[in-house]
């Protein structure tokens, strides 16, 4: 199932299925309206707000964390801040556009001092030869000395982040845990975990819009509108999934 939905997304995202129709269009000549009809939504997806307003849903379901002053147990910091090939390649860790999460973890870490503090993440590519929590442990020493954090390191997505870092950390009643991950994935993470009957606080972090301000501004380059179209679309059909399969609860989780 891991490697069938990898594959199937592949040709369903926005962006490489609205190419395909147009290429396969333009080689079958009775159907050119086809691939101009998917060339013009192409460039009203890239360049229309219609990301950003896709995004925005996700980003606002959950609230931005403030220290209440109640005792934290623990943090489980997500992966997904890797780029695995390249860091592969050139034997040093290279993070992408969520190291946020990153960062977030090491601040957590010197603020709850007395926390357990987890990262999960093992490889999310099927040709993935590294894992991310590997990456991470090789240069944290060097971030942060002395800061002990516990990993969890075969974990391919989502659910499996939820289900292996429950058995590993064996989380008890009346214990609090931050869930940090990226804004727009934080609704699916915490409908996982839940399911998985964790009941976590939401931290959530990359934020990749501006708010209700930005909502309306068009995008300068075809292709960062469709890097946020691609973006929404898996989210939320990763929530449709996730519900219809039994792996979350609710369709689409809240605070």
């Amino acid at each position: 199932m891991y490697y069938l939905s990898k594959i199937v997304w592949f040709f369903l995202e926005p962006s490489n299925l609205l190419a395909f129709v147009a290429l396969v269009s333009l080689l079958i000549l009775r159907t050119r309206v086809i691939a101009v009809a998917a060339l013009v939504v192409l460039l009203v997806a890239g360049l229309s707000p219609l990301g950003s307003l896709m995004l925005r849903p996700l980003e606002a379901r959950f609230v931005a964390f403030t220290d209440d002053g109640l005792p934290v147990t623990g943090a489980i910091i997500l992966g997904g801040a890797v780029d695995p090939e390249v860091t592969s390649l050139r034997g040093s860790i290279a993070l992408n556009e969520a190291a946020e999460r990153i960062t977030t973890m090491l601040e957590l870490g010197r603020r709850y001092p007395q926390a357990r503090i987890v990262f999960t993440g093992g490889s999310g590519d099927l040709v993935g030869v590294i894992s991310e929590a590997d990456a991470i442990k090789q240069v944290i020493p060097k971030l942060a000395p002395g800061l002990q954090i516990i990993y969890e390191r075969t974990s391919r997505n989502t659910v499996e982040n939820a289900e292996m870092t429950r058995d590993l950390v064996q989380p008890k009643p009346g214990e609090r845990w931050l869930l940090v991950t990226s804004a727009w994935h934080m609704p699916r993470a915490v409908g996982l975990f839940r399911r998985a009957g964790w009941n976590v606080t939401a931290y959530p972090v990359d934020y990749r819009t501006g708010g209700s301000a930005s909502d309306l501004r068009p995008f300068t380059s075809v292709s960062s509108g469709l890097r946020r179209v691609d973006l929404a679309s898996k989210e939320w059909i990763g929530l449709l999934f996730a519900y219809v399969t039994g792996k979350s609860a609710t369709l689409f989780p809240a605070q």
